[in-house]
């Protein structure tokens, strides 16, 4: 039997178990800590997946059109490029939305003060959902750093935000077509794998890509000149938290000096050893990083 004498302050899944440690506080406020079976506690699980999406870049080759906007904020058919993203988690179900800043972050954060999110939980009958307000938080880079911490970093310094299993996104890429579906999250939970990206075709600015695939849908790391077959990253990925913490990265959870940081090698090091899984997604992608590419789909000659 599960215990509710005492408030739940935090609890997390230990990996490979169904126990959580749990911080409990008794009558007198003392805390204390025990390992317990599951009960009532938040555990692993679609439902509850959170999401960073990655808007910290200045956008040096949008320039000018980045100089008074954020790059994730210029419009793409009709709304922000970072609400394509936005709009699609909480279609999901994703309750916590995680947003790293440092160029005018500000004004990210004022866009969904002014326009808030909202999700399905439950149903209220047979036709309609029940929906809540998507939780927004914000790593403010910029603000703490001075600059932004690139992937790695900025993941890191978020990390106490997120969950044991999350979503991570870059927020100036074009993907309409793209669904953060809770079965994939299923599929991730339920495999070995400290993340699983999506790969694209190779737009023609990144011709010799970035990864390989096997057939078994393990990503590779593969050097570019060697005659291998390598898709691009569409920053689009599914991780662990174990993926950032020893013995695979260094940088202490919430990144309290700024570290600054790439991703892939990272990624590599985990490929080597068999521990990043991938797909091949064909929908609509584009990297937005040119004034042109923008253009390009604000054409009205380009199909919706």
């Amino acid at each position: 039997m599960c215990s509710v004498a005492a408030a739940l302050s935090f609890a997390f899944v230990r990996p490979g178990t169904l126990d959580v440690i749990a911080c409990l506080r008794s009558a007198t406020g003392s805390p204390r800590l025990r390992w317990s079976k599951v009960c009532a506690v938040q555990t692993i699980s679609p439902a509850n997946t959170s999401a960073l999406i990655l808007a910290a870049g200045r956008g040096e080759r949008m320039r000018p059109l980045t100089d008074s906007t954020p790059k994730p904020l210029l419009p793409v058919r009709g709304k922000p490029l970072l609400q394509w993203h936005a709009h699609a988690l909480a279609r999901s179900g994703v309750s916590r939305l995680v947003i790293n800043t440092a160029w005018l972050g500000e004004k990210i954060q004022k866009h969904f003060e002014l326009q808030p999110l909202f999700y399905n939980h439950g149903k209220l009958s047979n036709q309609e959902q029940k929906q809540k307000q998507v939780e927004i938080i914000y790593s403010h880079e910029g603000q703490d750093f001075g600059a932004a911490l690139e992937t790695l970093g900025g993941i890191v310094r978020a990390l106490p935000q997120l969950g044991d299993v999350f979503w991570v996104l870059a927020g100036d890429v074009f993907a309409p077509g793209f669904e953060f579906a809770p079965q994939a999250v299923q599929r991730f939970i339920a495999s070995d794998k400290l993340a699983h990206l999506w790969l694209v075709p190779n737009p023609e600015h990144n011709l010799t890509g970035d990864f390989g695939l096997d057939a078994a849908g393990l990503a590779l790391n593969r050097p570019k000149d060697a005659g291998h077959t390598l898709y691009t990253y569409s920053t689009i990925g599914l991780y662990r938290r174990a993926l950032f913490e020893a013995p695979w990265c260094d940088i202490p959870a919430g990144n309290p000096q700024g570290v600054k940081a790439p991703l892939a090698p990272l990624l590599r090091r985990a490929m080597d050893h068999q521990r990043i899984s991938a797909e091949l997604y064909t929908g609509d992608w584009t990297d937005v990083g040119t004034p042109q590419r923008l253009a390009q789909l604000n054409s009205p000659l380009t199909p919706p």
